[in-house]
């Protein structure tokens, strides 16, 4: 009855708009974009991986709302690899990213800085009650299956819905660096979902569900999940930023060297004391500026 309650609850999201899941990793294209960064003219075309999307959202309101005009364009979101290749193609004047560049993707044409970190929150539906914190071993239970009812860890007698990523995604990998290990098999049933935007949607709508995502999101959007303590360390920006929470998110920006000047104005803002502020008030950590950056 529980499965078959989860299999509609998924429907549903799936009829609201959202794009579908895999357990498969998929590769997509650039995001599609007319070429015309030298135009300092332009809009400024910016895109982001699935994870960074809000944090994109709040730098485009924040810088807008400074500038007084409607400059940036959000572009549809992809993997981290498809936005650096978008910004080499000249079709994305700004990306935002999870994780550092690889060094088979800087052929010195692109400019990286590291700009901010999230925490990775493992959270549940409201209705797990009695649960406010895991150990590593209550999360490796969970997430390979030996443990499939919420009573056995002092929650209510209903099964554990997991909502997992896939393994190539930043969210499961750091689940399995700091927690899970490399070796842990994953639960049978889990339900494995593409992008962070689907997870978010599915924990709400899924009674008993569990999952792991951006921390800065459900603080902004004030989501009525139950946030986690993991090993007695709760997921918070103070305990993120001293280290005692484990689980940080790299975010970092990527532009060409040769970007127009509307661009550049853009990127200077993200590194000022004003993007900074907007950054740490929406509940991400801002990253140790390096002398050049701070400079301007």
């Amino acid at each position: 009855m529980q499965r078959n309650l989860v299999i509609l609850a998924l429907g549903a999201i799936v009829l609201v708009g959202l794009p579908s899941c895999s357990t498969t990793p998929s590769v997509l294209p650039p995001p599609t974009a007319t070429p015309g960064a030298s135009n300092p003219q332009a809009a400024i075309r910016s895109g982001s991986s699935s994870s960074t999307v809000d944090f994109l959202r709040t730098l485009k309101t924040a810088y807008e709302s400074t500038s007084g005009t409607e400059q940036i364009t959000l572009l549809e979101p992809g993997q981290s690899e498809n936005i650096v290749a978008g910004v080499k193609q000249e079709l994305v004047d700004v990306g935002v990213i999870s994780r550092r560049l690889k060094p088979e993707e800087n052929d010195a044409s692109l400019a990286f800085h590291e700009v901010a970190q999230d925490a990775l929150l493992v959270a549940t539906h409201s209705s797990v009650t009695g649960v406010k914190n895991l150990t590593t071993e209550n999360l490796k239970a969970i997430y390979s299956g030996s443990v499939t009812n919420w009573k056995q860890l002092g929650g209510p007698d209903a099964p554990i819905v997991v909502l997992d990523r896939p393994e190539d995604e930043t969210a499961k990998r750091l689940l399995r660096k700091h927690y899970l290990g490399q070796d842990l098999q994953n639960a049978p049933n889990a339900i494995v979902l593409r992008k962070e935007g689907e997870l978010i949607q599915a924990m709400q709508s899924i009674p008993y569900s569990i999952g792991a995502f951006s921390l800065a999101y459900a603080i902004t959007h004030n989501l009525p999940v139950n946030r986690l303590s993991l090993n007695d360390v709760a997921p918070t920006p103070a305990n993120l930023k001293t280290g005692q929470y484990l689980m940080a998110r790299e975010i970092g920006i990527v532009w060409s060297k040769n970007a127009a000047e509307t661009t550049q104005a853009f990127v200077d803002y993200i590194f000022s004391k004003p993007g900074i502020e907007a950054i740490e008030q929406a509940g991400f950590i801002a990253a140790p500026q390096t002398a050049e950056l701070q400079e301007k």
